[in-house]
């Protein structure tokens, strides 16, 4: 039996978490439009500058007030600024992506006009959130995000 397209864009979303150089986490995202890739990213500091496993092998790069990342693009950023800086519409596409996307990236996706998410796991989950505000802003504002359920 064939993979429907929706597992192949997120097996390959899987896929491209392993090329983070993040020591904390793994994080890949697809883009797509009517069964075609757009565009791919993953989590990690700008090209060129860092790779965090390389630099800081041991506790991983420095942390904002937050306790987030200070260097890193979100997988869902890069797909997206990669994507734009290629002249590629977004209006309408789909995205896959490893972890449900936080509030900032939430905001990206719907001002970049994609209309639908698919994610394999919890960020809320792995920040210990009381719920995805990524996901909930999404959908109060007609974006469709949703757990893939493969």
């Amino acid at each position: 039996m064939k993979p429907s397209f929706d597992h192949i864009f997120m097996n390959l979303a899987n896929d491209l978490a392993k090329r983070s150089h993040c020591v904390k986490a793994q994080v890949g995202a697809v883009l797509t439009r009517d069964t075609r890739i757009i565009s791919i990213g993953y989590n990690g500091p700008p090209a060129h500058t860092h790779n965090c496993d390389e630099e800081w092998p041991g506790e991983g790069c420095p942390r904002d007030s937050k306790g987030s990342c200070s260097l890193a693009l979100h997988a869902e950023e890069n797909a997206i600024l990669y994507a734009v800086k290629n002249g590629a519409k977004l209006e309408g596409a789909t995205l896959y992506t490893t972890l449900s996307p936080c509030l900032p990236c939430a905001r990206l996706i719907f001002s970049a006009g994609i209309t639908q998410v698919y994610f394999d796991k919890s960020y809320a989950e792995y920040k210990g959130l009381a719920s995805d505000e990524g996901v909930d802003f999404l959908n109060h504002f007609g974006v469709k995000a949703e757990k893939f359920m493969g």
